[in-house]
């Protein structure tokens, strides 16, 4: 019998459009189903977008780029501020969602509004709020529901003052003191957003260090950071309890016997892959105990014609990397002989201030590989634009092995740090190193010309003559 559809998309966020999209270009019959209002999934709606949205109007708001150069600091309006933030993530957000439902359109991929369940490995049923459930047929199913925070029965979520990663961005005011538990990404990141506007933000997390999985170097001069910028960093200290003392106040209570008492609490300790509801059990799929759905390297699942990708399947959970991985689910399954993999040099970014970003390995894990290699750095205040833009926390850190002179990995920390590694991962994509880089004119003045310094630094612990520089 035929389908009605070639494919079945569940899930509207940046891997299920990208996936519906590319199914479409080659001439397939899509229908891609989204439980919410609107396209754009959590990346849109309550994660990567609108929160990188807020950091940006925090430091515009809060004068932050600009108070070592000119002594300046802003004096910022409580009351005005979070309606202004909020306002503008809100603005971001309409742009994104009109260009994402442009996207479908122009590609002829067909919408639904509603949340999708698996009736059977190839039919699945659309459930409208407040109409008539529905059902379509499809060849091919890809699952791309996302992620939600992970919510501990110990927090108590039902007070007002008690924020997930999602509800935060429902700010109703400025808090003058908050809690941030879990220094993750995303702890790191709202905490240093909220310092920025001048609140005064104690970051709690059991583990003894900050983003154990950068380059230790990177996360120690970030931990400095945000020292610097005000961030009260309590580390090796595990909550014991979450509960109200006042009208106005929250207690978080540490197993060391202390306690912080604050405004509001911002609960970030990992997500979960969002499969309730799914119909998973009709076709024989089980999550994990985070809700992840176990796939293969073309992110087929257990089920031959159904696929998985994006946060739902778990790790790296990058916006970037699930886009990708929709791609190559969708060659895969109709053999269309294009995308047949994700690059594996994969960038990643964390909106921290300073900001962070890296490709390839860290020190730590070139020790472990017994790599040997040597390091070179250029910081930003002995740059020119560094010193115009005044950022004197940032630097560019190069793993260059010692054979090849290739590099290992790109570490970059400061200004424009997710842009710029980048450059370090083309060259490293290309097979490129140290020569590729003194070879290399930079613009100037520019933060990218950090790299040539780098490179020269690096060259400058191998024995003369190993390059033609």
């Amino acid at each position: 019998m035929p389908y009605d559809y070639d494919l079945v998309v569940i899930g509207g966020g940046p891997a299920g459009e990208k996936g519906a999209v590319q199914a479409a270009y080659f001439g397939k019959r899509v229908a891609l189903i989204e439980s919410a209002p609107e396209p754009g999934g959590a990346c849109v709606h309550t994660g990567t977008l609108p929160s990188k949205t807020l950091r940006e109007a925090a430091l515009v708001l809060s004068g932050y780029r600009n108070r070592h150069l000119y002594g300046i600091r802003l004096e910022i309006d409580r009351d005005q501020a979070t309606p202004r933030m909020l306002s503008r993530k809100d603005a971001v957000r309409r742009l994104e969602v009109e260009r994402i439902q442009w996207n479908l359109d122009r590609h002829g991929v067909t919408s639904f509004r509603g949340q999708g369940r698996l009736i059977d490995a190839h039919t699945v049923a659309i459930e409208p709020v407040g109409r008539a459930e529905s059902t379509i047929t499809t060849e091919f199913v890809l699952i791309a529901t996302g992620s939600e925070p992970f919510r501990p029965d110990d927090i108590p979520f039902d007070d007002s003052d008690v924020d997930d990663s999602d509800t935060v961005l429902a700010l109703d005011r400025l808090p003058g003191r908050l809690c941030v538990l879990g220094a993750g990404v995303i702890g790191c990141e709202y905490a240093c957003m909220f310092a920025a506007l001048g609140v005064e933000v104690v970051l709690v997390d059991a583990r003894n260090e900050i983003l154990p999985f950068l380059d230790r170097e990177i996360a120690e001069r970030l931990r400095q950071a945000m020292v610097g910028l005000g961030v009260d960093v309590r580390l090796g200290r595990k909550y014991t309890r979450v509960h109200r003392v006042a009208d106005t106040a929250v207690r978080c209570e540490l197993e060391d016997g202390t306690h912080v008492d604050v405004d509001k609490v911002l609960f970030c300790a990992g997500r979960n892959g969002r499969t309730r509801g799914l119909g998973l059990e009709k076709v024989g799929l089980v999550p994990d105990k985070r809700g992840a759905i176990a796939v293969d390297a073309s992110y087929r699942t257990p089920v031959p014609n159904i696929y998985a990708v994006g946060d739902v399947i778990g790790f790296p959970a990058l916006a970037s990397a699930s886009m990708e991985q929709a791609r190559v689910a969708v060659v895969h399954a109709f053999d269309l002989g294009y995308k047949t993999q994700v690059g594996k040099l994969l960038p990643y970014g964390i909106y921290t201030v300073p900001e962070v970003s890296y490709v390839g390995l860290g020190e730590e894990d070139a020790k472990k590989q017994g790599l040997s290699y040597v390091v070179g750095r250029a910081f930003y205040r002995d740059n020119a634009r560094g010193k115009i833009v005044g950022d004197r926390d940032g630097l560019i850190k190069l793993l260059v092995d010692k054979e090849s002179k290739k590099l290992l990995g790109v570490h970059c920390l400061g200004e424009r740090a997710a842009e710029l590694v980048h450059v370090g991962q083309a060259i490293m994509t290309l097979g490129g190193g140290l020569d590729t880089l003194i070879e290399m004119v930079f613009n100037y003045p520019t933060l990218a010309e950090c790299y040539k310094y780098a490179a020269y630094d690096a060259l400058g612990q191998l024995p003369r003559g190993t390059s033609k520089s």
